[in-house]
């Protein structure tokens, strides 16, 4: 799937992750603050990155605002970015498909 548009999925409230994605070109260009980086910060990378390949998103600038969201609201937000990014939110979705 490729980032054609940016697009935001999730809040900036507590327990909730705000995820943003753009285009790019060169890969996966990550960036992540979270309130709990220095004890999940490698899970919450893990997560993303696992999202991204199970989507087959290869480039794009992802930046991650996380306020202590759990890895299923965090995988979520990261497939309605990218859903909402090519234009796939509003129908087609490949629920069935998705790991």
């Amino acid at each position: 799937m490729e980032i054609k548009a940016s697009a935001i999925a999730g809040t900036l409230e507590s327990s909730d992750v705000q995820v943003t994605v753009l285009p790019a070109t060169d890969g996966i260009d990550l960036s992540i603050q979270s309130s709990v980086m220095n004890r999940f910060g490698r899970q919450i990378k893990q997560t993303i990155l696992d999202t991204l390949n199970n989507l087959n998103v290869k480039n794009g600038k992802i930046v991650v605002i996380d306020k202590g969201a759990l890895d299923c609201t965090l995988k979520a937000r990261v497939e309605g970015a990218v859903f909402r990014s090519c234009g796939r939110s509003t129908k087609n979705i490949p629920w069935g498909n998705l790991k």
